[in-house]
């Protein structure tokens, strides 16, 4: 399902799950003026459909195992694009990765143990074949 496709209530309802996904469905009826069986019927649509494709805990940045977090910005050589992708893939301190338009081809979010570790991550990442440039921030404070 498209985005565009949604209405005013599927939107709210996502961003009542997106506060809280453990909210039981007779509040989320509640906070949206809906009967119950209006949220189980539009839950049950957005997860068949596709627009909904799980849940997660969020944990707090120091509870965290990995509690070092980066955000890496690359640029890729040439049309090196989807050899990059598939090498940061497959690592395991890259825990998210995007592509992005502007300057940077890739945003990378990697996690690691310790400085130490995440020296060594950088190194290794910049050093891969096909990446000519990055540029890196550590993530200090989570507010969302």
């Amino acid at each position: 399902m498209a985005a565009s496709t949604l209405d005013e209530t599927d939107l709210k309802l996502i961003a009542q799950l997106r506060r809280n996904a453990r909210t039981p469905v007779v509040a989320l009826a509640r906070a949206l003026g809906v009967t119950r069986s209006t949220v189980q019927n539009r839950l049950a649509r957005l997860e068949r459909e596709g627009t909904i494709v799980g849940y997660s805990v969020q944990l707090k940045p120091d509870v965290a195992e990995h509690a070092i977090r980066a955000v890496m910005s690359i640029a890729v050589e040439g049309n090196r694009a989807a050899e990059v992708r598939h090498a940061l893939t497959g690592h395991p301190n890259v825990v998210a990765l995007h592509t992005t338009n502007g300057r940077w081809d890739l945003v990378a979010e990697l996690r690691t143990d310790s400085l130490h570790a995440f020296d060594t991550v950088l190194n290794t990442i910049r050093l891969l074949d096909g990446i000519s440039t990055t540029e890196t921030s550590l993530l200090l404070g989570t507010y969302k």
